[in-house]
């Protein structure tokens, strides 16, 4: 079976939105969620959401699928994203309080793609949303924060919640540390001792199930 692809459109608006993913990945992104998402009716859920380039992708295939995308983060900027680091964007500093905040482009870039209505934005730290979340769910895509501590967060709070047809996904694996950081990876690993198998790979994503 061919994979499910975004409308023209829709990929237009993922390449023009600020963020990091590439092309391929994000198709694979959508692949994976449009699968789960119909093997599953269950809702998509995406940590580390950022100005909402992958957002994008997932609240397309909720729309395609009838379900709905959550996203989980606290818009503060993850550790890279903080002034003085190397992917710091001045422009999504609140002036007010001197802080990161990336909220209202996130918003805009899912109303100018028209795809707000299938978006329930959880904005918090993702340890405490998912102490409170009681719902099982078709896809877990974790792309927070780089850290051990925040990788390793988003995967013990949220993998539980999968469904049996349920997909993991990891962004930013990378076997070779000269490729960029570790978190992700041991992630990853992490998930296949504990009975996971791979799915596919795409550059840096990671799609895995349940054995």
């Amino acid at each position: 079976m061919t994979d499910a692809r975004p409308a023209p459109g829709v990929l237009t608006a993922f390449e023009s939105a600020t963020g990091f993913m590439p092309v391929d990945e994000g198709l694979a992104l959508y692949a994976a969620a449009h699968r789960a998402a119909t093997a599953t009716g269950l809702p998509l859920l995406e940590i580390g959401s950022y100005c909402g380039r992958s957002a994008i992708l997932l609240a397309d295939a909720a729309r395609a699928t009838g379900t709905v995308a959550l996203t989980v983060d606290h818009h503060r900027g993850s550790e890279e994203q903080q002034p003085g680091w190397e992917y710091h964007d001045p422009e999504l500093v609140d002036p007010a309080v001197g802080l990161m905040d990336t909220l209202p482009t996130f918003r805009r870039t899912l109303f100018q793609a028209g795809l707000e209505d299938h978006v329930v934005a959880l904005v918090g730290r993702s340890p405490q949303i998912a102490a409170v979340w009681g719902g099982r769910l078709a896809l877990v895509f974790i792309d927070g924060g780089h850290t051990d501590e925040h990788a390793t967060g988003d995967y013990e709070g949220w993998a539980p919640h999968l469904a049996e047809q349920g997909l993991l996904v990891i962004h930013d694996v990378f076997p070779d540390p000269a490729d960029g950081g570790q978190a992700p990876y041991r992630v990853y690993l992490r998930a296949l001792a504990e009975g996971f198998e791979e799915v596919s790979v795409t550059g840096s994503l990671r799609v895995l199930r349940r054995r």
